[in-house]
């Protein structure tokens, strides 16, 4: 599915859109350049499960927790992980046991660790600075 927003908030708002399809366990793998807007749409999965907390990129801490929502949401960086065997290392399968819903940025860093059934997030700038081409594979919105 391809879809395009036109600002930061529309593209948060198809993360939420996404979020209601969202079932525990699930695994949400981003890929697109830096400032595509994965964080953007992770703040909107965010909203959508129901979590109030401020989402921020976990880009030094590799892994964000948060709870209160319909399901927990780790959302993960995966840009300085050299293998997957370093997500291992980062207790990945007790995450995933935890029955949250685990988005997982730069996730083509660990996508030999990925099981088949990930829902597939590509984020790519469009042809204005606020413009993003979103595609989604792996579930229907």
């Amino acid at each position: 599915m391809e879809l395009v927003t036109n600002s930061e908030s529309e593209t948060e708002a198809l993360g939420a859109r996404l979020a209601g399809k969202l079932k525990p366990g699930a695994v949400v793998a981003f890929t697109g350049d830096l400032g595509a807007g994965k964080t953007a749409f992770t703040r909107g999965l965010a909203l959508g499960l129901g979590v109030t907390d401020r989402v921020t990129s976990p880009t030094f801490t590799i892994v964000n927790e948060y709870e209160g929502g319909r399901l927990p949401l780790f959302h993960f960086d995966m840009y300085r992980l050299g293998s997957a065997d370093e997500l291992f290392d980062i207790g990945w399968e007790d995450y995933l046991a935890r029955g949250g819903v685990c988005a997982v940025e730069w996730s083509e860093n660990v996508s030999d660790a990925l099981d088949a059934g990930v829902i597939q997030v590509d984020i790519r700038r469009g042809g204005s600075d606020s413009q993003r081409m979103v595609s989604i594979e792996g579930v229907d919105l």
